[in-house]
């Protein structure tokens, strides 16, 4: 039993899954927005959020927390430059999730995550 579990495990072992997090995390951040599955994407706005809350704070430990989780080294810093004035009157609620159709091959609930 799982109770009051709230890691979603989306059917991975967790190295794999911590993986693709951080893949899709990185890319929600460099596009704005992306298409994944619904599962995917509650999962993923989690670590998004973190990440954003991290670069409102600007500090060299937050920076190097967030260097240590995203994949692109510049899109961290382009991160910590723009997250103040973008997000700055903001307390979370950075991202936005809208159903789209399902997916044609094996019918899966597809979702657009978008950073608001």
């Amino acid at each position: 039993m799982r109770h009051q579990r709230r890691v979603p495990q989306l059917g991975l072992p967790a190295d794999q899954r911590k993986a693709l997090l951080r893949a899709l995390t990185t890319e929600l951040i460099r596009h704005g927005r992306i298409t994944t599955t619904k599962a995917r994407a509650k999962a993923v706005r989690a670590e998004a959020e973190r990440m954003i809350t991290l670069a409102k704070d600007g500090s060299l430990a937050a920076r190097r927390r967030a260097l240590g989780y995203l994949y692109d080294k510049q899109l961290v810093h382009a991160l910590f430059a723009q997250a103040p004035e973008r997000y700055g009157d903001r307390n979370g609620g950075y991202t936005r999730i809208i159903r789209s159709v399902r997916r044609r091959g094996d019918n899966a609930e597809l979702a657009v995550i978008e950073l608001v």
